[in-house]
């Protein structure tokens, strides 16, 4: 199985969706190398950054769950870097 080192940038807009977010986050924990949350309160928005190595697909689904929720958007940047296991 082919997997790729990806971040994942989130913005959250909406603190409603939080324990959401972090249900996702935790059904693909096997593949989240680290994670750092930077609330910005003087723009009532917190900004999340997950590292992954993960097959591309387990990648975009997870972005995609996050991105259908309310107040909360993500976006993938892929690193050049892909391994076989």
């Amino acid at each position: 199985m082919k997997k790729r080192v990806a971040v994942i940038s989130i913005i959250v807009e909406d603190t409603s969706s939080i324990e959401t977010l972090n249900t996702i986050l935790s059904q693909y924990r096997e593949y989240i190398i680290g994670r750092m949350g930077l609330p910005y309160r003087e723009k009532k928005v917190s900004i999340i950054c997950v590292a992954m190595d993960a097959p591309e697909n387990e990648i975009n689904a997870m972005t995609g769950k996050i991105g259908r929720l309310s107040g909360i958007s993500a976006k993938i940047n892929y690193s050049n870097i892909i391994s076989e296991e």
